[in-house]
């Protein structure tokens, strides 16, 4: 198992740990069935003779497949693979958090801020306020409403 380490905003790092690793301290291991971790394979190149060694505050179980990239060459992630990563990550949780918010609304009667107290406490995240999450949620669900105008009088 050979692991690398990269630099996230604390809300998804929690997300991860709560989601992939069951809230255990220690590397994250990606599903092979999800994208996530063939984006991470793809994103994979050798390491620069010159390269320090990784820091951040996610740790992350490098992809094995059976033929193809070996870890044990393959093994570094660019600033510019990072930020896909980080994007990927951050679009993964706000589209789970829009679905879960939305199904508990319509399917359960719960309130938004229930919802939100709920998807908070599953994945334990604290780095983030609840308001920064009911907001975002605002605003999604504004970008999807179609646009009316006033009626006329």
């Amino acid at each position: 198992m050979i692991t690398t380490r990269i630099e996230i905003p604390p809300h998804l790092k929690e997300y991860c740990v709560g989601k992939f690793n069951n809230h255990a301290i220690g590397a994250i291991r990606f599903p092979d069935n999800t994208d996530i971790y063939h984006l991470i394979w793809d994103l994979l190149e050798r390491r620069p003779k010159n390269c320090p060694v990784d820091k951040g505050n996610l740790e992350i179980v490098l992809p094995h497949r059976a033929c193809g990239k070996s870890p044990q060459t393959y093994n570094y992630l660019s600033i510019r693979s990072q930020a896909i990563i980080i994007k990927k990550i951050q679009v993964m949780m706000w589209a789970e958090f829009h679905e879960f918010v939305d199904a508990n609304k319509h399917l359960h009667g719960l309130e938004y801020i229930q919802s939100v107290h709920y998807f908070t406490r599953k994945y334990d995240i604290t780095s983030i306020s609840e308001d920064a999450f009911i907001k975002n949620f605002y605003r999604w669900r504004e970008l999807c409403r179609k646009k009316r105008g006033k009626r006329n009088q």
